[in-house]
């Protein structure tokens, strides 16, 4: 797990607080449809869990729900966060062209 090899040598973090932010870490990659923990977006991800549980969110849901949003706001709608499934796509809605 990503979360966990990130946090194991930081003397400054208990077990409980581990075990909290693991449980967000795992809503963001079920929200985002990542599995594989060696993906390296799942390590942006760890990151952002562990740097909003920094900051002082202490509940795991309220820590998924910051992540996601600003994910989603730093990458933008990009392919990696667009096009994943079960999520709609933005269709360009325009009028075509030179008819």
């Amino acid at each position: 797990m990503t979360i966990r090899r990130l946090l194991k040598d930081d003397k400054l973090v208990g077990p409980h607080e581990v075990e909290r932010l693991d449980r967000a870490y795992r809503d963001v990659l079920r929200s985002l449809y990542l599995v594989d923990r060696n993906d390296p977006v799942a390590e942006i991800v760890a990151k952002t869990v562990i740097g909003i549980g920094a900051a002082g969110v202490r509940e795991p849901s309220e820590i998924s729900k910051i992540a996601v949003k600003r994910l989603a706001t730093t990458h933008g709608r990009s392919a990696a966060l667009g096009s994943l499934p079960g999520r709609p796509r933005r269709l360009n809605r325009e009028a075509p062209t030179g008819l």
